[in-house]
Parts: structure tokens; C-alpha cells; sequence
């Protein structure tokens, strides 16, 4: 059991900034309106997981370069500059899902009533300048994340098990409805990105050649893998189930548009602390995550461009600030918007998944090169699991442009149009 924990490295990194607060709200959010339904999303979504992290990882370990200077060699430097801007964006959105979550966080602990818009910004400025300033202040960066998210993946499923035990002990006060009219299939979408997140696999590369592994590593990287995905999985889809035993057919549905709302979960466990115990865990949670996920874009587009994949190296924290800085501005957009703060996460983690096909496709490439021969082969399991995560996330992105489109631009009734025509002549 010691050598086993002592394996748990990178990938441990990699689950707990998939499991942020956006994936939280969105296990929530499906919990509550699809019910049981969702275990079997959560299910594949876990295998498909496993096999990209131990692909990025294996490839992390067997090739001396860095997966974006393998590409630049192979293909051109053009199509490392792809690789790195589409993982450079993909962060942008997942950020701005931090920044508004920690908004979330912070919000119900001032009262029911929302913050101004210029409280709001101020938080948020203040919270990323602070995380600028450990960027470039950490001396030992690697080793400082990993203890503690080591530390907070305990945290959290130890939190979500004693709620899950208590929940469950408890008989439903009411007969569960099942929900009827249509579905909202955004917050399901939006599990799978979080949890099939090729982008944090994409770093899982960087994050063995941190640690030192090399080819004789490669079954440590497989266990890391394997044990760190299967617990963000496990504290997946127990969040799910305790949202399923709380709220799915209640007669008196919760719109969840608010943290407070999803906070409710907690309650048979911790009464009418509930409310200020979850939001205080919203708000670590996306303090953790921040730093490490604005990361990935910043050390892969710095690769992409030539400058080094290190942390050691300078133009990865400069990326790195860059990232969080569009992060904070993306989320100061989406929130001079009026509308729900969970709506808003669901939508910037949806979005996430239209990058994965072209990640999927650059890990699948080079794990299948004919000089990966002997033991630094990769099974053809992993690539066969691969390759069926590469058709699920093509469909998942057809899917989800589809979806956000149309809660972008719901369709406008005749008498809506009518009236916009006659106003438009009117300013005329």
C-alpha cells in the first residue's frame, strides 16, 4: 500500500483540477434532474478518462521531448501552435467557470442578496492578482501542487462520503415525481467534459517528465493513472447520488440556479450550517484549481511556441498569468449579463469539449509512431480505448455546439419579431 500511495503523483493533479467547482455544480445539476440515469455517463466517461491519462502519461515517459516539440518534429511547427492555442482557449473557458464559481462562493456568505457588479469584479481581481504573485513566488512549483492536491482530494472524499452515509441513512420525506416535459441535456454534456477532460490528460505528459519518470516508471504511471482517475470518478458520481436522493422528483423542485440552492445537499449532515460549509467549499475548491488549470494552457502554449515546457522556465509563468488574466475577463463578461451563476458554469464547461477531438487526435498519433517498439509500446487496449474516446468527443462537440447555440439564441416568437421590427423602424 506505501509504494502504491507513493505512485499517486501526477494524475492526482490532474482529477483534482477536472474536479473543480464547475464539476461539482454539474453533477449536481444531473443528480437532480436525470436521476440513476446518469451513473452509467459517469461510468464510461471514468474508462475513457483512465485510458487518455495513462496514454499522455506512457507518452510522457517513452519520448524524450515534450508532446508539443513531437509534434513540431513531425508535423511542423504550425500544428503545435494549433495543439497549444486550442488548449490555450479551452483554459480560458474553464477558468472563467473558476472565476465564476468562486463568485458563487463568496456571494451567499454576505446574505441573500446578490453582489453588485462592482464588488463582484473587485473579487475577482484581487483573487487573481493574488495568484499571480504565488506563481512566480513558489520556488519548488511541482512538488507544492501535488502535496496539495493530495490533501484536498482527501478533503473532498471524505466530505462527500460522511454526506453520502448520512443522506442515505435517512428515508425520502416525500415520493419521488418523475420530471416531465423536455430535458435540459446541457448539464449531462457538461459531466462528460469534466470528467473526460483530454485537455488535463494532455498535461499529464508535462506532469511525469515534473516528476522524473522515465521508461523504466511507465507501470508507476499506469497505477498513478488508474487509482487517481477511478477516485474522481467515485467522487463524481457520489456528489450525483446525493443530489439524486435529495432533490430528483421532488414535489416542490429546487431550480439549483444559485451555490445556495445546491448547498441544500448538505444538510442532513450539517443542519443549517449547510449553506456556509458549501459555499466555503466552492470557494476552495476553485482557489485550488485555479493556479494549476490556468497551467496547462500556459506550459502547452509556451511549448507549442518553442519556449520551453518547464516550470523552471520563464515563458510558461508568463503564459500562465496571460491565461488567468482572459480567464478573469471572460468571467467579468459573463457576469455583467444578468442570468443564473450555475447556468453560466454549465455553458463555459460545455464549451470545453469542443477542443478535446483535436487533442484526442495529437495523443492518439503519437502513440501509434512504428518506433514505439518493445516496452515502449503502448497496448493496443489503451489505443483502442482511445481511439473510442476520440468518436464519443466528436459527437460530444457536434452536440454541444448545437446545444449552446441554442441557449445563446432561443428562438423568437412572431410577436417578439414583430415588435423588434416596428421598434427597429421607430429608432429609424
Amino acid at each position: 500500500m506505501k509504494n502504491i500511495f507513493k505512485s499517486i503523483g501526477p494524475a492526482i493533479i490532474v482529477a483534482a483540477v477536472v474536479l473543480g467547482p464547475g464539476s461539482i455544480l454539474t453533477s449536481s445539476k444531473v443528480g437532480a434532474t436525470f436521476g440513476v440515469l446518469g451513473l452509467p455517463v459517469i461510468a464510461g466517461a471514468t474508462v475513457l478518462m483512465i485510458a487518455m491519462v495513462a496514454l499522455a502519461a506512457r507518452l510522457g515517459a517513452v519520448y524524450e521531448r515534450s508532446l508539443c516539440d513531437e509534434l513540431a518534429a513531425r508535423l511542423g511547427r504550425p500544428v503545435a501552435v494549433a495543439i497549444g492555442l486550442t488548449l490555450f482557449v479551452l483554459v480560458a473557458f474553464f477558468q472563467s467557470s473558476n472565476n465564476i464559481a468562486l463568485i458563487g462562493g463568496v456571494e451567499p456568505l454576505f446574505g441573500d442578496e446578490p453582489l453588485g457588479f462592482t464588488a463582484r469584479c473587485s473579487i475577482l481581481v484581487v483573487a487573481n492578482l493574488l495568484i499571480i504573485g504565488v506563481l512566480y513566488l513558489l520556488r519548488d512549483l511541482y512538488r507544492s501542487v501535488e502535496s496539495m492536491m493530495k490533501l484536498l482530494m482527501g478533503m473532498m472524499t471524505v466530505a462527500f462520503l460522511l454526506n453520502f452515509v448520512v443522506i442515505f441513512s435517512k428515508p425520502r420525506s416525500y415520493e419521488p415525481i418523475a420530471p416531465t416535459g423536455d430535458l435540459d441535456w446541457l448539464p449531462l454534456i457538461g459531466m462528460i467534459g469534466t470528467t473526460f477532460s483530454v485537455g488535463g490528460a494532455f498535461y499529464q505528459a508535462y506532469l511525469i517528465k515534473e516528476k522524473g519518470w522515465g521508461p523504466s516508471d511507465v507501470r508507476e504511471a499506469f497505477a498513478d493513472s488508474v487509482l487517481s482517475i477511478t477516485l474522481l470518478g467515485s467522487i463524481t458520481t457520489v456528489i450525483m447520488l446525493t443530489s439524486w436522493r435529495v432533490f430528483y422528483g421532488h414535489p416542490n423542485p429546487v431550480e439549483l440556479a444559485t451555490v445556495g440552492d445546491v448547498a441544500r445537499q448538505l444538510e442532513p449532515l450539517f443542519g443549517s450550517a449547510a449553506k456556509v460549509i458549501f459555499c466555503l467549499g466552492i470557494l476552495a475548491g476553485a482557489l485550488s484549481s485555479f493556479l494549476v488549470n490556468a497551467l496547462i494552457g500556459g506550459t502547452v502554449m509556451s511549448d507549442s511556441i518553442g519556449k520551453g515546457s518547464h516550470l523552471r522556465d520563464r515563458w510558461p509563468l508568463h503564459l500562465t498569468a496571460i491565461a488567468l488574466l482572459v480567464g478573469m475577463s471572460v468571467a467579468i463578461a459573463s457576469l455583467a449579463k444578468e442570468g443564473s451563476t450555475v447556468h453560466l458554469i454549465m455553458i463555459a464547461q460545455a464549451l470545453t469539449v469542443l477542443g478535446i477531438p483535436a487533442l484526442a487526435a495529437a495523443l492518439i498519433y503519437l502513440g501509434t509512431r512504428n518506433e514505439l517498439q518493445g516496452e515502449r509500446r503502448i497496448s493496443r487496449g489503451i489505443i483502442g480505448l482511445a481511439v473510442v474516446g476520440f468518436c464519443v468527443s466528436c459527437v460530444l462537440a457536434a452536440m454541444t455546439a448545437v446545444n449552446v447555440y441554442g441557449k445563446l439564441n432561443p428562438p423568437v416568437s412572431a410577436a417578439q419579431a414583430a415588435s423588434t421590427r416596428t421598434n427597429v423602424s421607430w429608432d429609424s
